[in-house]
């Protein structure tokens, strides 16, 4: 789907299939003008054809779309969160619709512990520039702190803090790194959620009868959809990563077939 799914036209319907038609009136059904601040940030649209016109559409498909970013912000508020941690700020979506979220919640900017609402970690110097200008002009820079380097990195230098929630959306084989840091160093709320973003991508699917760990001369379905050999090693470590959380007897994990696959994971009690 497009990145924006609540502003298709006559001929987008007409040609769509009826998943893709469900889509588009999923997303228009979701969408409240009356709530302070709105569903969809005014903004967002800029931030998808800036991102667009500095990095070209091959990259800038890497942000989640205004659907996925109202989802999101529905769980923000389902869970009364605070506090969220991003693995992955590219341009600054993701972030814009967390903090109008925390903002709907009554969070007030006020850093806690000496961060702000939202902690989003990236490796890009660039697309962290990027985006804090993107915040900016969405006035939620106040709700966000950007750091920039190595997300293991950052991750050890956040020991101590806690989030209510924290989406992955960074280098995909470190999801399994990211999520054992995560709960091992009790970073996560009692009551938190982990929100795993591109899950189910097209060359992570056809592992579905592989066993985990891949062997090295294991064949995943021969798909015409996931026909990119060099996105097989990104596919097998997701795979491996949806498998060790399906197992793992600390979490509880529902994956969503939406966008590129989204996993919402829970902590069971006494983890």
């Amino acid at each position: 789907m497009a990145f924006s799914e609540t502003t298709g036209t006559s001929d987008d319907y007409e040609q769509a299939s009826a998943d893709q038609l469900r889509m588009f009136y999923a997303a228009k059904a979701s969408v409240n003008t009356n709530v302070d601040p709105p569903s969809v940030p005014s903004t967002i649209g800029d931030v998808h054809a800036d991102t667009v016109a500095r990095h070209g559409e091959r990259v800038a498909i890497m942000a989640i779309s205004e659907y996925q970013g109202m989802l999101q912000s529905f769980l923000v508020g389902l869970l009364g969160a605070r506090r969220v941690l991003e693995i992955g700020t590219f341009t600054g979506a993701s972030a814009i619709f967390f903090a109008n979220a925390l903002k709907r919640n009554g969070v007030a900017s006020t850093p806690t512990n000496g961060y702000k609402p939202i902690v989003s970690l990236d490796v890009s110097p660039k697309f962290a520039q990027t985006a804090c200008q993107n915040f900016v002009k969405a006035g939620i820079s106040e709700y966000v702190d950007v750091v920039v380097g190595d997300a293991h990195e950052s991750l050890n230098e956040l020991v101590g803090q806690t989030f209510d929630i924290v989406f992955l959306d960074a280098d995909k084989e470190a999801y399994r790194a990211y999520y054992d840091k995560i709960i091992e160093s009790k970073m996560l709320a009692k009551g938190g959620l982990i929100i795993a973003d591109n899950t189910a991508f097209d060359w992570v699917t056809p592992f579905i009868d592989v066993s985990a760990p891949v062997a090295e001369d294991a064949v995943p379905l021969r798909v015409p959809y996931s026909s990119h050999p060099e996105l097989l090693d990104m596919g097998r470590g997701l795979h491996e990563f949806n498998e060790y959380v399906r197992q793992d007897p600390r979490s509880e994990v529902v994956m969503l077939p939406l966008f590129t696959g989204i996993s919402l994971i829970r902590l069971l009690p006494d983890n």
